[in-house]
C-alpha cells in the first residue's frame, strides 16, 4: 500500500473519530465507507441517558405496583379489654392498722377486690387475597383482640372477624363484610433470589388508619432488596411460633407493618411483613417477612376455620457443629443429630434414640435441622416415611409413621449442691434454685447454676439455666449420677443439655 496513502487515511482516521466517524479499509485494501465511532463524549452521553431512561422505567415499576397492590393493602387497628383486680393497697385505712377495715370491704364485695378495664389497643396492617373479603395477616396482629377494625385504601372502615389462626405460623385470616373488593395476586416464594427487589407495603405507625378517607388512607411504600433466605429467629416465650424459613429484607418495615405484604416488580406478593431487629423501635434495615408458598399451604384451612395440623415426630434435633462431628468421627457434617426422643412419640415407636443421626428423611436428604423440622411440618398425620440414619457410627434405616403435632404443653419439677466439673457448677433440680431459674415440671438432671468465666464449659456454650441430663451417653438423673459421670471423664465429654449437645474439652 501507498505510504502515503496510509498516512493520509491516518489523518483521515484521526480527524472522523473527532466527529464520530472513520473510514473502514477492507483487507484487500479498497474503502469499505465512513462508519460512525462514538468520541468518548457521546458515549457519556448516551451512558447518562440510558441510566435515565432505566431509573425512569424502574421508577415506572414501583408505581405501577403502588397503584396495583395498594388498594388491597388494610390497616388494621385492634383493642383489647383486659379486666384487672382493683386492691386499694395505697388506702390509708390498708396495711398497718387497716385490717378491721379491709375485712369489712372484702366482705361488702363477696370476698373479692372490685374489678377494673383497662384498654390495649394495636396496629396492624394486612392484605386482601379474596374478592370477598378476605384478609391475610399476622396471627399476632390480631391474636386477643375484642374488636377488630380493618381501614381500606380508599377510606372505609369495616368490623372484621377472625375466620381461622396459627400461631404456629403466625398467620391469620380476617373476614370482611364486603363484596368485590381489589385484591393481591400471591406469587411464589420458591422462585426467590437474594437481590432480587423487595417491596413492602402497610401501616407503619398506624399513619394509614389515622386519616379520613382518600389519599389519607393510602398505604407507605417502601423499596429495597431481598437481602437473605432461610433466615430463622429465636423464640422470645413459651409459644409455639416457628420463625424459620423468614425472607430478610432492607425495605423499611416499621411497627405496624406487621402483616403487611412483601412483593416483587410484578406486583405478586412474595411474603407477608412479620418482624424486625431494632434498637431504635424502627426500621434498621433488617426486616423479615414469612414465604407465601407457606401461607398458600395453609390458606384453605384458615379460611373455612379449622385447625391447622403439623406432622409431628417427638423429637429434638440441632445442628452438627464442627466438635460434634469431630467427636462423633464424621467425616462431613451433613445431618441432625438427636437430642431428645420424647416418651410414647412416634419417633420412640419407630425406634430412634438420643444419639442418632438422621441423614435422610422421607427419600431427601437431611442437612440442618431446620430442613428436618419444615419437612416435617407439611406432612400429614398418618403418613409413613424412611429415615436413614448413623447410631455409634454404622448406618440405620427405620420406618416412621407421621403423628399430629400436639399442643404445647408446660411439664413438674422433681429431683445439694456440687463442685465444679471444667467450670459447671450444678444443683438438684428439686432445690431451692429451681424457682428463680423459672424451669417447668417433670424434668430430670442437674441444674446448671453458675459456669466459671473462661472456662471449658463456657467455652463450650454452657449457661447458667442449662439443664444436663447426659454425658457421654450415659443418663444423669441427679446429682449422684451426675458425680459419677464426671469422675469417670478423662478426655473431651459429649454433654446433653436442655439446649442440645455440646462438647466440653479437657482442660483446653
Amino acid at each position: 500500500m501507498n505510504p502515503k496513502l496510509v498516512r493520509s487515511i491516518g489523518s483521515a482516521a484521526g480527524l472522523a473519530l473527532v466527529v464520530g466517524m472513520v473510514w473502514m479499509i477492507r483487507a484487500d485494501g479498497s474503502f469499505a465507507g465512513p462508519k460512525m465511532f462514538p468520541s468518548a463524549g457521546v458515549a457519556l452521553i448516551d451512558t447518562a441517558q440510558a441510566e435515565a431512561g432505566v431509573a425512569e422505567s424502574l421508577e415506572k415499576d414501583f408505581i405501577r405496583v403502588s397503584e396495583q397492590v395498594g388498594p388491597a393493602v388494610v390497616g388494621i387497628a385492634t383493642e383489647q379489654i383486659e379486666r384487672v383486680r382493683q386492691y386499694y393497697q395505697g388506702h390509708p385505712f390498708f396495711g398497718s392498722g387497716g385490717e378491721a377495715f379491709e375485712e369489712f370491704f372484702n366482705q361488702f364485695h363477696g370476698g373479692e377486690a372490685p374489678q377494673s378495664e383497662r384498654r390495649l389497643f394495636g396496629l396492624g396492617s394486612g392484605v386482601i387475597i379474596d374478592a370477598r373479603g378476605y384478609v391475610l395477616t399476622n396471627e399476632h396482629v390480631v391474636a386477643n383482640a375484642d374488636e377488630i377494625k380493618v381501614t381500606l385504601a380508599d377510606g372505609r372502615q369495616f368490623i372484621g372477624q377472625i375466620k381461622g389462626k396459627d400461631p404456629r405460623s403466625d398467620l391469620a385470616i380476617v373476614k370482611i363484610d364486603a363484596q368485590d373488593l381489589p385484591f393481591a395476586k400471591l406469587g411464589d416464594s420458591a422462585s426467590l433470589r437474594t437481590g432480587q427487589w423487595a417491596i413492602a407495603l402497610g401501616n407503619p405507625f398506624g399513619l394509614m388508619t389515622g386519616g379520613y378517607g382518600g389519599m389519607a388512607n393510602e398505604p407507605t411504600l417502601t423499596v429495597g432488596v431481598i437481602s437473605a433466605m432461610n433466615r430463622s429467629l429465636p423464640r422470645v416465650s413459651r409459644d409455639d411460633r416457628d420463625y424459620s424459613g423468614l425472607i430478610q429484607t432492607d425495605a423499611a418495615i416499621n411497627p405496624g407493618n406487621s402483616g403487611g405484604p412483601l412483593v416483587n416488580l410484578q406486583g405478586e406478593v412474595i411474603a407477608i411483613n412479620v418482624a424486625i431487629l431494632t434498637s431504635s423501635r424502627g426500621s434498621e434495615g433488617v426486616g423479615f417477612a414469612i414465604p407465601i408458598n407457606k401461607a398458600k399451604r395453609i390458606l384453605d384451612t384458615l379460611i373455612e376455620g379449622r385447625r391447622v395440623v403439623y406432622g409431628w415426630l417427638g423429637v429434638q434435633v440441632q445442628d452438627i457443629p464442627e466438635d460434634i462431628a469431630e467427636y462423633f468421627k464424621l467425616s462431613d457434617r451433613r445431618g441432625v443429630l438427636v437430642n431428645e426422643v420424647l416418651p410414647g412419640a412416634p419417633a420412640q415407636v419407630a425406634g430412634l434414640m438420643r444419639g442418632d443421626i438422621i441423614r435422610s428423611f422421607d427419600g431427601k436428604s437431611v442437612s440442618v435441622a431446620r430442613e428436618l423440622v419444615e419437612q416435617v411440618g407439611t406432612l400429614e398425620a398418618g403418613r409413613e416415611v424412611d429415615i436413614e440414619a448413623l447410631r455409634d457410627g454404622k448406618p440405620i434405616q427405620l420406618k416412621l409413621k407421621v403423628g399430629e403435632r400436639p399442643s404445647t404443653e408446660e411439664p413438674e419439677l422433681t429431683g445439694d449442691q456440687e463442685d465444679a466439673w471444667r467450670g459447671i457448677q450444678v444443683a438438684s433440680l428439686s432445690s431451692e434454685y429451681a424457682e428463680p431459674f423459672n424451669l417447668p415440671p417433670g424434668l430430670t438432671g442437674v441444674l446448671v447454676i453458675d459456669v466459671e468465666a473462661g472456662s471449658p464449659a463456657d467455652k463450650a456454650g454452657i449457661r447458667p439455666g442449662d439443664i444436663i441430663d447426659e454425658i457421654n451417653r450415659l443418663a444423669v438423673g441427679d446429682v449422684d449420677a451426675y458425680r459419677q459421670a464426671v469422675s469417670q471423664i478423662r478426655g473431651n465429654a459429649l454433654v446433653r443439655t436442655s439446649r442440645g449437645y455440646l462438647v466440653v474439652k479437657n482442660g483446653q
